[in-house]
């Protein structure tokens, strides 16, 4: 199973279209997307590109292909822009090997504020804009950085699962941070 995660596009349409073709690139056939979508949110710069209603109507090309989370930033105003459900705290994802994926944002559960988690269980979140992937106590934490406002020196990245990796790989293939599930 190849899963593809993004996080924190913050409503910029040329890094929202760099992720797509990136995705695309990939050959996922999953969109995770980790929250804070179409909105900036008070805390953040308006980001170049910023066209919430353009980036809106891309991701809905590929609604059928998208698991979404609601970020901090997120509302019921950005919902009615899209066309798949992003309106979720958390979801859950379970792997065919038999691991579960915890998806959320990461401003309510993160690596210092878990859910209930097993031994081999993954917790995915964004939220930070700084990429994550290792294991913890048992558990392997995973971000894939942001999109959009990458923090802490690192580029804007994205996250494969492919082949029992969790890789943090840089808009220009740099692989960041990587794991083995």
């Amino acid at each position: 199973m190849n899963l593809f995660f993004a996080s924190d596009l913050h409503g910029s349409l040329p890094a929202t279209e760099q992720m797509i073709s990136q995705y695309v690139k990939s050959g996922a056939k999953h969109l995770i997307l980790l929250g804070d979508i179409l909105n900036h949110g008070p805390r953040n710069a308006i980001p170049e590109g910023y066209n919430p209603p353009e980036v809106a109507q891309l991701l809905n090309q590929y609604a059928d292909q998208i698991i979404a989370v609601r970020g901090n930033c997120d509302s019921e105003v950005d919902q009615m822009l899209l066309s798949f459900p992003m309106m979720m705290d958390y979801s859950w994802v379970l792997l065919e090997s038999g691991q579960r994926l915890f998806l959320t944002h990461g401003h309510t559960y993160n690596s210092d504020k878990r859910p209930a988690l097993r031994d081999g269980d993954i917790l995915a979140h964004g939220h930070t804009h700084i990429p994550v992937a290792e294991e913890q106590n048992g558990v392997v934490i995973f971000n894939p950085g942001s999109v959009t406002i990458p923090r802490n020196g690192y580029s804007a990245s994205f996250g494969l699962l492919r082949n029992n990796r969790l890789q943090v790989i840089g808009f220009d293939q740099s692989v960041i941070k990587e794991v083995t599930i």
